[in-house]
């Protein structure tokens, strides 16, 4: 336990100190989400996350190319099970890399940061987390990740197992 601890306060201190995408005026994007009830705007997203208290679950997706993405829609994120347990537990922010749809340019240019932040390499890729905003910038406090799930039960189970390693490493 003491070596995750260490591990999660030095992925913090990396992410919060190296890492900080600047915190703009929120624009209005009139971009809708892949998944229905998710955002697009990490502005949006920070903000409800701050009125709630709830982290954020970014889904990293290649809505119209990748397999495993469509896939963890069609079992998980479709469902009606999470849903409820999503309305109940976090902010969804849908970000996005298609391949045949085109974003607006301030989605490309917000999601890119996105994925340098956090290290993306594949999809999906599920972060859970919290921002803190400092002037002009904003520090993410990672609280952990996963990936595909065959079911609703084996995601929301990993996704709570994050939540509350990541409330209790940062102290939240």
């Amino acid at each position: 336990m003491k070596k995750i601890s260490c591990f999660l306060f030095l992925l913090t201190l990396s992410f919060t100190s190296v890492v900080a995408q600047k915190a703009e005026p929120a624009k209005v994007i009139t971009h809708k989400a892949h998944n229905p009830g998710w955002l697009v705007s990490v502005q949006e997203a920070y903000e409800i996350s701050e009125k709630t208290g709830k982290p954020i679950m970014a889904n990293f997706t290649g809505s119209d190319w990748c397999g495993w993405c469509v896939k963890l829609t069609s079992t998980v994120f479709s469902q009606p099970e999470f849903k409820d347990w999503a309305a109940k537990n976090v902010v969804l922010l849908e970000l996005d890399y298609p391949r045949r749809t085109k974003l607006p340019q301030e989605l490309v240019d917000q999601n890119a940061g996105m994925q340098q932040a956090f290290g993306i390499g594949g999809f999906p890729t599920v972060w859970v987390f919290k921002m803190k905003k400092n002037k002009d910038q904003f520090n993410i406090i990672p609280f952990g990740k996963t990936g595909y799930a065959p079911s609703v039960a084996e995601f929301t189970n990993a996704a709570n197992q994050i939540i509350e390693s990541g409330k209790t490493a940062n102290g939240i």
